[in-house]
């Protein structure tokens, strides 16, 4: 009887360290690898990463367009500019002037 007691506690005890080694691999494979794991978290940092180079890329956009609408303002009127921007719209040149077209130029 000894015998088969001794048996049936190294049953319990090895299903118990084989149902604790089961529930950590478990653990450890969904906080690697999950919706929330450590392989999300670097992603997500590296999205975060690109989403601020794209901001502060529009950003420096955004000043640069603002300075634009400065210089047209009627405050500091900058005549050269206003000249450029009234030939681009309106599409004319002068009658002593020559225009050479750019195909590459996408404006």
């Amino acid at each position: 009887m000894g015998i088969l007691i001794e048996i049936q506690n190294r049953i319990k005890n090895s299903g118990i360290l084989i149902f604790c080694t089961m529930l950590s691999l478990y653990f450890i494979f969904h906080g690697i690898s999950g919706d929330r794991g450590l392989l999300k978290l670097l992603y997500l940092r590296n999205e975060i990463t690109e989403a601020k180079q794209i901001a502060e890329m529009y950003h420096q956009e955004k000043i640069k367009l603002e300075e634009k609408v400065k210089l047209l303002s009627s405050s500091s009127l900058d005549l050269d500019l206003l000249d450029e921007r009234a030939r681009v719209v309106l599409n004319l040149v002068g009658s002593d002037e020559f225009v050479i077209l750019d195909s590459d130029d996408n404006k």
